[in-house]
């Protein structure tokens, strides 16, 4: 099984968890990635996302695919798009494998990988300033 989305709507984390679960796997990794408020010495009020969604989609599902080819997996992959406040969910990554290792690994790909290749902006409006993808824009 794999479910990658787009969404603007919350992510519900409990439910999507159950759609992981499964008598034939031992383990499923979440990562949950959150908006934080500070990044080092830099203070964030909201973080905008947005994407080719096309693209994005057609991205994420290749990444999913290689998790669920490799591992044997069920992967599930939510990215919020819109404007997000602090501590609002981001991104959900589930991976259930037969085993714990397979999918913390499967997991960890996927966030890494989805950082380099998936056409997912992210615009930060700090407290004096905007940032893309976390470089300053000192124009504004």
């Amino acid at each position: 099984m794999i479910d990658v989305r787009l969404q603007h709507e919350p992510i519900d984390v409990g439910s999507t968890y159950q759609q992981l679960v499964n008598a034939r796997f031992g383990a499923v990794n979440m990562f949950v990635g959150t908006i934080r408020e500070w990044t080092g010495d830099i203070q964030t009020n909201t973080i905008r996302y947005t994407a080719y969604k096309e693209m994005a989609l057609k991205e994420l599902s290749k990444l999913a695919n290689e998790v669920e080819e490799k591992f044997d997996a069920d992967v599930i992959v939510i990215h919020r798009l819109g404007e997000l406040q602090l501590t609002d969910i981001a991104v959900f990554i589930g991976v259930a494998t037969p085993h714990r290792a397979a999918s913390y690994e499967g997991s960890r790909f996927i966030i890494e990988e989805l950082k380099k290749r998936v056409p997912i902006w992210k615009e930060e409006v700090d407290t004096d300033r905007i940032r893309w993808g976390g470089e300053r824009d000192d124009a504004h």
